[in-house]
């Protein structure tokens, strides 16, 4: 039987969050090389600086992205003690319920609910609230993989960029196949979110490759 490698991330980071970091490091990646093609014309392309600071960028911004992501982790289930705190010390059954409305705001689900199955919902994690005990806010072995999966995303995606360099000798046709596969996988990444999404994949696609360009366009003209 053979492993699925996809199925593995999945299941350690959510695949929205894994296909949003994809796109970020793609965006980061095509914005030093789309970048570098203005530096070409005027001065000549340094190969090897462009492949140390792409590889470079995109590190430096996993790390980033891991700490950050670690902390927001940390973050909402810090939050949802203080919910369950709330729901504890409130006074009245009513007071706890509109905490938990505030919370969970059932009008927010891409589905409609009768106001009694609202409430009747309500009221089940109230009684399961009532039930349980708090327990303290700490980082699950899971978290921190899926803090490191956040790593390896961002920074895995500077391959595809740096990989033309490697293999070809030109550095002009190095970077044109270094973009055109970028904006591949740009493709890719909204197919694939699609695919998680119950969308049009081959509409994602396209949308997420346009999108892509657009952030990369706004990069470079703001500095980037």
């Amino acid at each position: 039987m053979t492993s699925n490698p996809t199925g593995r991330i999945t299941t350690i980071i959510d695949p929205g969050d894994a296909l949003g970091e994809v796109l970020f490091g793609l965006i980061m990646a095509l914005t030093l090389t789309v970048g570098s093609r203005l530096v070409f014309e005027e001065e000549g392309l340094d190969v090897r600086e462009l492949v140390v600071a792409t590889i470079g960028c995109n590190v430096a911004w996993g790390i980033i992205d891991a700490v950050l992501f670690i902390l927001g982790t940390t973050f909402y289930k810090s939050r949802r003690l203080r919910l369950f705190r709330q729901i504890k010390a409130a006074r009245s059954e009513s007071a706890a319920l509109t905490a938990l409305a505030r919370e969970f705001p059932i009008e927010k689900a891409p589905f409609a609910a009768e106001a009694a199955d609202t409430d009747a919902l309500y009221r089940s994690l109230l009684t399961l609230a009532g039930r349980a005990d708090p327990v303290k806010v700490s980082l699950a072995k899971g978290d921190l993989l899926a803090g490191i999966a956040v790593f390896l995303l961002v920074s895995a995606t500077s391959i595809p960029a740096v990989a033309p360099f490697l293999l070809i000798d030109n550095a002009d046709l190095a970077l044109r196949a270094s973009n055109l596969f970028l904006i591949m996988l740009l493709f890719v990444t909204g197919y694939a979110w699609a695919a998680f999404s119950g969308g049009r994949p081959f509409y994602a696609g396209m949308t997420m490759t346009c999108l892509g360009l657009l952030l990369v366009a706004i990069a470079i003209a703001l500095g980037g």
